[in-house]
């Protein structure tokens, strides 16, 4: 009975939390879009649906995210396969390096493609800055590293002897690849798609960034007619369009990573890496594939590299010469455009991150026990599938109708939080939450139950089981989600643009208004800031890396 009672909390704790600070907001914005004097008015459908700038939006949102997709994936294969299932010097920088996109926030990374872009920047011939190919290539800059991390960690421990006796019946390597290996990788390419287009189809700063209203995807777009025109009929149904998306992405991610999870047979990486081949060399010929992947993979590193490091020289120059000068003015408001100093936005945003952080461990790590659980009944089974499902939404749901949510539910006592300082951390710990599950349920599933079985038959209790079989095991995990969570609210502008105090702002909502004041010295700035916070965020995330358990390969 006690430990009925005590699953039933773990299960009931993150639901109500999730109820009260993210369906509860979400459903009120949404509803009061669709009523009308205290009346159920469905017509927005009808008039927003019948529009043709909402079809010119939504076509801009899908044709973006199909493209990005497509793009990350073809160019990440290879990737993973140099990257995880070869050997060579230089290997771990390089895997680093195509990580830290990922976890940029998406204001940096506006803000570099921006640099490289603009007329004075090095590509600003080619006339890509504020066009729809400058933010799909944003986009595939951004998820390329998610692609080849979900990719290469499943094809480094694959099972290499189907391919070799592949070619051991004469199969060229290309062949054996297309035809045994690449199979195999279907369910993780599939997941890692649909993962792609998923945080492609919700993208919101770089898109505001890179190209504005002009190319306004549902996410800009619910910003725009929540912020500008006041219209949230038009933004609900916006929402509800947005979460039909999202529901679907979700769905086909879930499957493919349930089929990966199933169909593998997986050995230990060093059993399945060998080294990469370029030149003759010791009697043995170069292989094409070595040197077809690995030259697609330089181009696409080096492109990766290129919008960072202008980035970075550019916040170092000035009037033509070399400078501090933006750094320096980081301890300023600058040109009349923000109400704190830089360093003042970084300290808040540091303390809002820690108290975020906490939060969504604490939630993220209970819902991960829960979900690692194998129930013997169907039902059971389903009721955690569910549930997984429901954790999820949270990642794709806008964050721009959560932080507005927040505004327009959470304003009246007994939940009158509007001016309250928890509100940006609860609204930031809502998008860390299910990456932190995300990176604590593999290992808690890749324990044998066996285990648990022996200590509850040698007298430990169900709290002992936990505590000495699946706590050692959660506690290798707890840094990668520590590493998540933090840089996930370092970098949130969604929500945080809607509910931070004007004179506690974090620092993406203070570069998203030096970007909008103008004048060099602003735009400096913004470099500059950009260039601290990329500097933080790779730092947590290169520490959170250390600390990863064996063999985790989720995000």
């Amino acid at each position: 009975m006690g430990r009925g009672v005590a699953w039933g909390l773990a299960v009931m704790m993150p639901l109500a939390f999730l109820g009260l600070f993210f369906a509860y907001p979400v459903a009120t914005l949404v509803g009061r879009g669709f009523v009308t004097d205290g009346a159920l008015d469905l017509g927005g459908f009808a008039e927003v649906l019948g529009a043709p700038r909402t079809w010119r939006v939504v076509w801009h949102t899908l044709s973006q995210a199909a493209l990005g997709t497509v793009i990350a994936v073809v160019l990440g294969v290879p990737g993973a396969y140099v990257l995880y299932r070869r050997t060579f010097p230089g290997r771990r920088v390089v895997r680093a390096l195509v990580a830290v996109p990922f976890v940029l926030p998406s204001v940096v990374v506006g803000v570099a493609f921006r640099a490289l872009l603009a007329p004075s920047g090095p590509l600003g011939f080619l006339g890509l800055d504020r066009t729809f190919p400058a933010i799909v290539a944003a986009l595939v800059f951004f998820n390329y590293g998610l692609v080849v991390r979900m990719v290469g960690t499943v094809w480094e421990r694959l099972d290499p002897r189907t391919e070799q006796a592949a070619r051991a019946l004469g199969a060229s390597p290309l062949r054996a690849a297309l035809t045994v290996t690449l199979p195999a990788l279907v369910p993780a390419i599939a997941s890692a798609a649909a993962l792609v287009f998923l945080f492609c189809a919700t993208a919101f700063a770089l898109v505001l960034v890179l190209g504005g209203s002009r190319y306004a995807t549902v996410e800009v777009e619910i910003w725009l007619q929540t912020t500008q025109f006041l219209d949230l009929r038009t933004a609900s149904v916006l929402s509800v369009v947005q979460l039909v998306v999202v529901g679907l992405a979700l769905v086909v991610s879930g499957r493919a990573r349930r089929g990966r999870e199933r169909a593998l047979a997986l050995v230990e990486s060093s059993r399945a890496t060998a080294p990469l081949r370029l030149v003759r060399r010791d009697g043995q010929a170069a292989s094409p594939l070595d040197v077809g992947a690995a030259a697609v993979t330089a181009a696409v590193v080096a492109l990766v590299a290129l919008p960072l490091a202008t980035m970075l020289v550019r916040s170092l120059r000035h009037d033509g010469a070399w400078t501090l000068r933006h750094y320096a003015n980081l301890a300023t408001t600058g040109d009349r455009a923000l109400t704190v100093s830089v360093w003042e936005a970084t300290a808040n945003s540091l303390r809002i991150a820690v108290d975020a952080t906490v939060i969504a461990v604490v939630i993220g790590m209970t819902l991960a026990l829960v979900l690692s659980r194998r129930p013997a009944s169907r039902t059971g089974r389903r009721a955690l599938g569910a549930l997984d499902a429901v954790v999820m939404l949270p990642l794709g749901v806008s964050a721009v109708t959560v932080g507005f949510g927040f505004l327009i539910a959470l304003d009246r006592p007994p939940l009158d939080l509007r001016s309250s300082l928890v509100l940006v951390p609860i609204a930031q710990a809502m998008v860390a939450i299910p990456l932190v599950v995300r990176a604590v349920l593999p290992v808690l599933r890749a324990i044998d139950p066996r285990l648990r079985q022996a200590a509850a038959t040698l007298g430990a209790g169900a709290g002992r089981v936990l505590l000495t079989v699946d706590g050692p095991l959660v506690l290798r995990s707890l840094g990668l989600a520590v590493g998540f969570a933090f840089a996930v609210s370092l970098g949130e502008f969604g929500a945080t643009s809607f509910l931070s105090r004007p004179d506690r702002p974090t620092l993406p909502v203070v570069i998203f208004r030096l970007l909008g004041r103008p004048g060099d010295g602003n735009y400096g700035m913004a470099l500059a800031a950009s260039v601290v916070l990329a500097v933080m965020v790779g730092a947590v995330m290169t520490t959170a890396e250390r600390l990863r358990p064996l063999g985790s390969g989720e995000v």
